[in-house]
């Protein structure tokens, strides 16, 4: 598996400059730093690393391959038309840098989209050129890193192998993610930094580390500049998780985590997001504005839907959140699919409609035995998912910004199938146990005069080797059911 991995990774980076003459050999020099970077911090982990290390560089391998088809066909525009705006100020922001252009003939009807993903653009322009296929390549490397930052996510809220690398799996190959972080949009950065900002929480909730201390917070400033609203959202996720507490409370978890939000709140104030929010809050923080951004969704695109809802009252944005919701986590639905860009979701769909039932399985135990540890990523899943159903009002948005709740909910789906798989599991155990024990009895001797015993007075099975965790007051090491 190693050897065809680095094989094709040889071949792909190798072909790539004479496929792509202009742009394929700076893109490649960029991808495949940014690629042996995340390999390197993979290795330091010292948890599950060959496995780790198969699964990104396979996600990698998948995204780079539609990242080169969508460049080379042209399909951005089919795919996700942002990549060409994000491209066109990046390509004026570097204008502004070198002294061509000024800040404010560039600032110039930029107000809105003028965030933190056309400063990323440039950045990588600065250092290739304008180059869209490198940035397609930057975003491809941060969304196949993404699944063993899930992984371990899942290991530090389970204590489960099985659960870790079922999620890893489906983050690194569910097709809508592929899609999302094989382009040049904002989607790729998000994910992978919301879930590092979830690693670095449950790191600092078991003891402090100067080193996730800076992560939380580099990743809490990224994802205020590429799409605030999640910060908020995640700060309120994250604070909750602190100060409520991951763990078994005591005064020295207290100290520390108290410790953790000051400092936070420090860094916060000390570069003004505290002042940013405020003006935030004040433009975008009622239900007016937002009213006016879903009825844009809903009528400016076929997919529209509810566009007759009216969320600017309270009582209309809660009469709304049953229909957005399951929008927003089933749509596209079959009659829904009038064009090819619709159809080829379906089986993508298929599959998630079918594990909705494990998501409700793993969801349900998580919040019985591991509601404490898993507190951020419930908190944040919950609040986000309630604020896209309000806010949504179009398929295809809602279809795409799913993917920033898929990375979680994943957990939660691999979770109920472990859950179904040692359930299983045991009951094969057990049946072979009953076939063994009843083998040994028949070949003993017979007894002359067997005593009489009643049901309750019956010898019982020998003890299981290994118990399954669904069996009542049972627990294993290993087990998703360990409870904390």
């Amino acid at each position: 598996m190693n050897g065809l991995l680095a094989t094709l990774s040889f071949l792909y980076f190798v072909s790539l400059p004479f496929l792509i003459p202009v742009h394929g050999g700076s893109a490649v020099l960029l991808g495949g730093a940014c690629a042996l970077v995340a390999c390197y911090v993979i290795k330091q982990t010292d948890l599950d690393e060959e496995f780790l290390l198969q699964v990104f560089v396979s996600a990698l391998l998948v995204r780079v391959a539609l990242a080169t088809a969508i460049y080379y066909l042209r399909l951005q525009s089919f795919f996700g038309g942002d990549a060409m705006t994000y491209d066109q100020q990046a390509n004026l922001l570097t204008l502004v840098w070198q002294g061509q252009l000024t800040f404010q003939e560039f600032s110039h009807g930029n107000q809105n989209d003028f965030l933190g993903m056309p400063y990323l653009v440039a950045t990588i322009y600065t250092l290739v050129g304008r180059n869209s296929l490198a940035v397609q390549l930057f975003n491809a490397v941060l969304g196949a890193a993404t699944a063993p930052v899930i992984y371990v996510c899942a290991q530090r809220i389970f204590k489960n192998v099985r659960v870790a690398r079922m999620a890893a799996l489906l983050v690194a190959f569910y097709p809508s993610l592929i899609l999302w972080s094989s382009q040049a949009l904002k989607d790729a950065p998000i994910m992978l930094l919301l879930t590092l900002t979830t690693l670095a929480t449950l790191k600092l909730g078991e003891r402090f580390s100067f080193k996730y201390l800076v992560v939380l917070l580099f990743s809490l400033f990224g994802l205020l500049s590429l799409r605030f609203y999640i910060f908020y959202i995640m700060i309120v996720a994250v604070g909750a998780g602190f100060l409520i507490g991951m763990r078994q409370f005591t005064a020295q978890t207290f100290v520390r985590q108290m410790m953790i939000v000051a400092c936070v709140g420090l860094a916060l104030t000390y570069f003004g997001v505290l002042r940013t929010a405020s003006v935030q809050f004040e433009d975008y923080g009622n239900l007016e504005r937002v009213q006016r951004s879903r009825q844009d969704l809903a009528a400016t695109a076929q997919s529209g839907f509810a566009q007759d809802v009216d969320v600017s009252t309270t009582s209309g944005a809660l009469s709304v959140i049953p229909l957005g919701m399951i929008y927003l986590l089933f749509a596209p639905f079959p009659w829904q699919m009038a064009n090819l860009r619709q159809s080829i979701t379906l089986p993508e769909m298929m599959l998630w409609w079918g594990s909705f039932p494990l998501l409700v399985l793993g969801g349900w135990f998580t919040l019985k035995y591991r509601l404490r540890q898993a507190l951020p990523i419930i908190l944040f899943t919950t609040m986000l998912t309630l604020a896209y159903s309000i806010f949504q009002g179009n398929v295809g948005t809602a279809y795409r910004q799913r993917s920033q709740l898929l990375i979680f909910y994943f957990i939660f789906v691999a979770v109920g199938y472990v859950l179904l798989k040692e359930r299983r599991e045991e009951r094969q155990r057990q049946a072979m146990a009953a076939r063994n024990e009843i083998r040994s009895r028949g070949r003993r001797p017979p007894q002359q005069s067997p005593p009489q015993q009643s049901p309750e007075q019956s010898p019982p099975l020998p003890p299981l080797e290994q118990k399954s965790v669904t069996g009542v007051g049972e627990e294993q090491e290993t087990g998703v059911g360990e409870r904390g």
